[in-house]
Order: C-alpha cells, then sequence, then structure tokens
C-alpha cells in the first residue's frame, strides 16, 4: 500500500508538471508566432466599431442638414443628391514652395470658396433671410467636416486592414476617442445652429456688441459693423462681424480700411476672441496677452500683423477660455457671465496702455450667431 502511494504521487507530479509546462509555453509560443496577427485583429475591431460611430454621426449631420433646407426650398427634387454634391466639394490650398506672395493667394482661394458656397446655398434658399440662410451655410460646413473625417480615417482602417499594419491601426485607435469627441460636439451644435442661439465662439462679438450698444452703426466691411465712443479722453473705435447671422465678417479688412482712412493715427488694438483651454483650467476664465487673437487659416492674424507691423500699433488680446465642446456649442453660462471681466480687463488695457486723447480699435472675434448689435 505504501509503495501505491509512492508511485501515485510521483506520477502525479510529472503530469503536474508537464501541465505547468504547458500552460507557461504555450501561450508565449502562440504570441511568437501569431501575436501581432492578434494585435491587428483585437484592434481592428475597436477601430472599426469607432468607425460605425462616426459614419453615424456623419449621417445623423446630413439628416439634420436636408431636414432644415428640404422645407425651405423651392419645389426641386433633387435636394439631397445636390447636398451631397455640395458636400464632396474641396478646396486645394496654394503651392507654397515659394513663400512670397502666399498668404494673397490663399486668401483669393479662400475667398472663392465663401463665395461659392453662399451662392450655393443661396440658389437652394432663394427665399429664405440672412439668418436662415448664414444657419444652413455652418451647417454645411459641419456636414462638410463630419464627411471629410469620416472619409480620411476610412482610408487609413482600410490601408491598415489590407496590410495588417499593427502601427498605423494603433494609431487611429489612439486618436479615435479625441476625433469621436469633436465629432459628437459638431452634431450636438447643429440643433443650437437651427435656433438661432449664440454659440461659445460668439464671446468676442457678444462683448463688443455690449460696448456698442445705443451707439450708431455703420457697417465697414463685408458683413461686418463699427461704431464709435470716447472713454476718458481716448477714441474708441468698436468692430464686429454682422449679427444676429452666423458668420465672422471680415474684421481684418475692415481694421486696414479703418487704419488707412479716417484713423490713420490709431494707438492700439485690442481684440478680443474664444481660445482653447488646456485641461485643468476653468472655463470662462479670463486671461490677457499680446498678439493678434484670432482664428481661421492664418490669412487674418498676418494682415493683422502686418498692419501693426507697419504702423508701429501694438496688439493686445483678451480671451476667453473654453474647450473645442464648448466652442462650437451653445454658450454656456460660464462664458456669457465673463463679458463683465472681459470688459474690465479692455478698460484697464485702455488706462494704461492708451495715452489721452489717443485712439484705440476693439475687435470682437468669432462667430455673431444670435448676436446683434
Amino acid at each position: 500500500m505504501i509503495t501505491f502511494q509512492l508511485n501515485l504521487f510521483g506520477s502525479g507530479s510529472v503530469y503536474l508538471d508537464i501541465l505547468q509546462f504547458l500552460f507557461i509555453a504555450v501561450p508565449w509560443i502562440v504570441l511568437l508566432f501569431w501575436g501581432q496577427r492578434l494585435q491587428v485583429s483585437v484592434t481592428l475591431g475597436q477601430v472599426s466599431r469607432n468607425l460605425t460611430r462616426l459614419k453615424m454621426l456623419r449621417d445623423k449631420s446630413k439628416q439634420v442638414l436636408v431636414s432644415y433646407v428640404a422645407p425651405k426650398t423651392a419645389t426641386d427634387s433633387n435636394t439631397t443628391s445636390r447636398l451631397d454634391d455640395f458636400l464632396e466639394y474641396f478646396t486645394i490650398p496654394p503651392v507654397s514652395m515659394d513663400p512670397v506672395g502666399v498668404v494673397k493667394r490663399f486668401d483669393s482661394i479662400i475667398t472663392t470658396q465663401d463665395k461659392r458656397i453662399k451662392k450655393e446655398v443661396e440658389d437652394l434658399l432663394p427665399n429664405t433671410d440672412r439668418v436662415g440662410r448664414s444657419v444652413a451655410e455652418q451647417m454645411v460646413g459641419i456636414a462638410s467636416a463630419l464627411n471629410q473625417i469620416f472619409k480620411i480615417v476610412r482610408h487609413y482602417y482600410f490601408l491598415g486592414k489590407k496590410g495588417s499594419n499593427y502601427y498605423l491601426l494603433a494609431q487611429l485607435q489612439m486618436i479615435m476617442p479625441m476625433l469621436l469627441k469633436q465629432a459628437e460636439a459638431l452634431v450636438n451644435a447643429m440643433p443650437t445652429l437651427e435656433m438661432g442661439q449664440p454659440l461659445g465662439d460668439g464671446i468676442g462679438p457678444m462683448a463688443v456688441a455690449l460696448l456698442m450698444k445705443d451707439r450708431d452703426k455703420v457697417e465697414i466691411g463685408t458683413e461686418t459693423v463699427m461704431a464709435e465712443s470716447e472713454y476718458k479722453g481716448r477714441k474708441l473705435i468698436f468692430l464686429k462681424a454682422q449679427g444676429p447671422e452666423g458668420n465672422v465678417g471680415e474684421v481684418d479688412d475692415a481694421l486696414i480700411k479703418i487704419a488707412s482712412d479716417q484713423h490713420k493715427d490709431i494707438s492700439a488694438i485690442i481684440m478680443i476672441d474664444a481660445a482653447l483651454k488646456l485641461e485643468g483650467e476653468k472655463t470662462g476664465e479670463v486671461s490677457e496677452g499680446v498678439g493678434a487673437a484670432i482664428g481661421g487659416y492664418g490669412i487674418e492674424k498676418f494682415k493683422i500683423e502686418q498692419l501693426a507691423f507697419e504702423k508701429k500699433v501694438p496688439v493686445y488680446a483678451v480671451v476667453v477660455k473654453e474647450s473645442i465642446v464648448e466652442a462650437i456649442g451653445a454658450m454656456r453660462k460660464e462664458i456669457a457671465e465673463s463679458v463683465k471681466t472681459v470688459q474690465e480687463s479692455v478698460f484697464r488695457i485702455i488706462e494704461e496702455r492708451v495715452p489721452e486723447n489717443g485712439k484705440v480699435v476693439v475687435v470682437g472675434v468669432g462667430n455673431t450667431l444670435g448676436v446683434a448689435q
């Protein structure tokens, strides 16, 4: 009986060793020969699900656009197909091998693009007012942006899938959460546009609109208005895009016109705009700085910087911190309440940096949807 137990114990120990070896060795063998394939398969599944979500958001933006435009069009049964063709429009940037004059060429191309969009929307909505057409233009921009994002992500997804390129798929996997967050914010902004509510990006025009309230306004440029005032012996010139339709105006050209015509002796430029906050910063926080606070392709920024350099005029900036989601969505309470702080900063800069009898141009930069003057 004792011998039987010893043999049984010994043989069991061998089986245990074999099982332990297989438990450790088999996964290593599988990972060694098929590890990358497993990684590619798992990553493909995650990217594919995110791509499906992105496609749903793209399609939803198209549906919202069609539902807004279709009831307002003339008797045209091809509205959907026309909008689909419109979303495929593209803009080829100018060659930059020779940088001399590239900004002027870029400006010409972007101006042509904007005019074409406005003309297409006007043809689709001939009986709609300016506010309604501007909303449609904003919606077209959102739907077009989502369409391009989806097509680019799909392109790299198929490239990674065909070549089993794990590193390409891994990069897509890492950026997809950020892309989805921005895409969802764009789609969620469309109802806000439809209702004509102010956007987070409209804090600059809102601050200037309150400053030019009850003042005589004149149209100084394309979709841009101006008003004049005085503050403690200083001449104030206010600039903003014309509201309440959704546009950003041409404050750069208007500023150049002002500085080249009736107010050649300006002493300073103050720009108010929204700025992307860093993680951890509070929404609605106001900061002061120097430089041209304006986004876009860089054309407007270049023109303002060139003007300031030629005129030897300092450019000051007052910005309101907000995230990209907050900038393209309905204006939050924290952002709207920052107007008072913004105005206090502007007047402090005027008192400290602008001499008496001097002139200062205060520019409200941003989308002026829902913000009149």
